[in-house]
This record gives structure tokens, C-alpha cells and sequence, in this order.
């Protein structure tokens, strides 16, 4: 069986077990038909662990759309797009205008680019001439200078720049250069525009961090910090999606992936999909599915969702039409 059918089954059936009733209380999403309140029962403080030296982490009690999980991801941290026009899923349908857009939010937010690390000026030119491709959002920002005797009547200026990354690049650029910092992340909940956002954002953060385990290459380890997540319609989608993201960002960096982290502040099963989930983790399990990508691939950006191949994905009947609240 795959242990992420152990780890979700475990998962649901303490949500359902200890977790807390919203029913009575104040809650935002309601049920599109009816505009009735959409309760949940709800586990605080959820820490799901996946090894991704083990198994690909996708369940098998119904079949997840790894590679359309893997689409999606794209279009935040690599087409860093907020409009649904780019993504080619419909999945953010509710939350967009009717220009497609979903506001300041996800891939909008890892675009942001930002005053990343001090270099000569020389050097960064030279940097940006040689990783334009590897890191699309490189450029010079401000400069600065810095007297080297300030005592001397005319002291010697040295003239340093600081480069400017987005997120996604930064993250790329510290891998590469820095593997051993404990600062690499990315943020896309920006508190100044969350009233411009479609959605605030639901897996909002990851951090990056790099062991060194004794083996040929680095091992790269991912935490995912997720401030609320509606198990049944999302929680094996997210896990797929950043296995597959820890994956490419392993790869471009000539490390091994490791483990991924998964932390929900709110957990959630929504009162329609109770049913649902226990019939759900009752079904028969089978083993994970192979997933590999092409190997060929050192840059971030040249990877597709067809860079993937699964195989041998064994999984009990879709669940149809789950409903989504909103």
C-alpha cells in the first residue's frame, strides 16, 4: 500500500475522530447552490511527513491528477501568473474577474523581485550575463558606496550593487550558492494586498533546507505551511503538486529530494464530504506509482507538465462532482 493512503487515512480518520464541529459558529464559505453555511469538522496544528526517497506521496484510495497538480504549480512558481487564462485549469474559476485575473495573489506574489544579495557591480554584470536564463528576474538593483578610509582626504570608493531576484529565482540562486542557509523561503501572504487578492492564500509559504547525509549529493527538504486546507478536494492535490515542485528544484540543483513537510493550521473536512471520506478511506489500497521526469532538464524553467511521466498508478474509482465551497 502507499503510505500516503496510511498517512491520509490517519489523517481523516482523527479530523472525524477529535476534531472540532463548526456547526453554530460564524463561517465564511457557503454552499454554492442553496447559500446555506458550509460547516466543517476541523483538526488544528495537522503535521503530515513525506519521503520522497521512499515513495512519490500520491494516494491510491482514488486517482489524483498528478500531472495536472504539477500544471498548476507552473503557473505559480514558474509562470508566476495570476491569471487563469495562463493556467488551463478551471479550477480557479470562482475566485477570478472577468479578465481571468485573481488579484495580488499567488504567482503574482512570487514574481515580486526585491533586493536579494550585495556584489560588485562587475560581478553582478557578469552574473547576469551568464544565468539570464537560469534566473529570468535577475537585474541590478540600488547601489551603494562604501568608503574604505574614511580618515583619508580622498578615500577610496568601492561600488557594490544589490542584485534583484523574485522569489522563485532567489530560492534557485541560494540552492546553488548558499545551500546551507536556514533563510531560504518563499511568502506569498503579503499583508498589504490581501484586499486586492482573489483569494488569500491557502499554501502560502515554503521553506528550503539542504542536509548533508553522507551520499554523493545533497539532500533537499521542503516545508509547505498551509493556514487552511478542505481535505477531500485538496489535501492529496497539494502534496502531489509540491512533491513535484521539491522534485524540479532538486534536480536544477544537483541534489536528491527528501523529505516534505506539510503543515495545516486547519485541517477540514466540510460537512457534505463526511460521507464521502469515510466511505473513502474504507476502499481497498495499492502500491504508489512511479514518478520520474526527464532527467535531461537543469533548468527550472524549460519543465512542463509532460516532463513527468507516471507509471503504474494503481487507484480505486474517482470520486465525481465533490462539491466546493466557496
Amino acid at each position: 500500500m502507499s503510505l500516503a493512503d496510511i498517512t491520509f487515512k490517519t489523517m481523516c480518520e482523527d479530523v472525524l475522530t477529535n476534531g472540532t464541529d463548526t456547526r453554530g459558529q460564524e463561517v465564511r464559505p457557503i454552499w454554492p447552490d442553496t447559500k446555506e453555511k458550509a460547516y466543517t469538522i476541523k483538526q488544528f496544528g495537522v503535521c503530515n511527513v513525506y519521503d520522497l526517497r521512499k515513495e512519490f506521496p500520491a494516494i491510491t484510495f482514488r486517482k489524483t491528477y498528478i500531472k495536472s497538480s504539477i500544471q498548476e504549480i507552473l503557473w505559480i512558481y514558474q509562470k508566476k501568473s495570476n491569471n487563469i487564462n495562463d493556467l488551463g485549469l478551471h479550477i480557479w474559476d470562482e475566485w477570478a474577474n472577468e479578465n481571468g485575473s485573481i488579484g495580488k495573489a499567488y504567482g503574482y506574489q512570487i514574481g515580486q523581485r526585491y533586493d536579494h544579495h550585495m556584489m560588485n557591480i562587475e560581478d553582478a554584470e557578469r552574473e547576469i550575463e551568464k544565468n539570464k536564463k537560469q534566473y529570468p528576474s535577475f537585474s541590478i538593483g540600488s547601489r551603494h558606496i562604501y568608503l574604505k578610509d574614511t580618515s583619508s582626504k580622498q578615500p577610496e570608493r568601492l561600488v557594490k550593487a544589490r542584485i534583484r531576484l523574485d522569489q522563485m529565482d532567489a530560492v534557485i540562486w541560494d540552492l546553488k550558492h548558499n545551500p546551507f542557509s536556514r533563510r531560504i523561503m518563499t511568502n506569498m501572504y503579503s499583508f498589504p494586498d490581501l484586499l486586492d487578492m482573489g483569494l488569500q492564500p491557502c499554501a502560502y509559504s515554503t521553506t528550503w533546507n539542504v542536509t548533508d547525509e553522507g551520499g554523493d549529493k545533497l539532500v533537499l527538504n521542503l516545508v509547505v505551511n498551509q493556514r487552511s486546507q478542505d481535505i477531500l478536494a485538496a489535501n492529496n492535490w497539494n502534496v502531489c503538486q509540491y512533491a513535484g515542485l521539491l522534485m524540479m528544484v532538486a534536480q536544477v540543483c544537483d541534489m536528491i529530494p527528501g523529505k516534505m513537510v506539510h503543515m495545516i493550521a486547519d485541517a477540514h473536512i466540510y460537512d457534505r464530504h463526511v460521507d464521502i471520506i469515510k466511505e473513502l478511506i474504507e476502499r481497498p489500497q495499492y502500491d504508489a506509482p512511479t514518478v520520474t521526469m526527464d532527467p535531461d532538464i537543469k533548468n527550472f524553467y524549460q519543465f512542463t507538465k509532460d516532463s513527468f511521466k507516471v507509471e503504474n498508478y494503481k487507484t480505486g474509482p474517482q470520486v465525481e462532482n465533490i462539491p466546493i465551497a466557496v
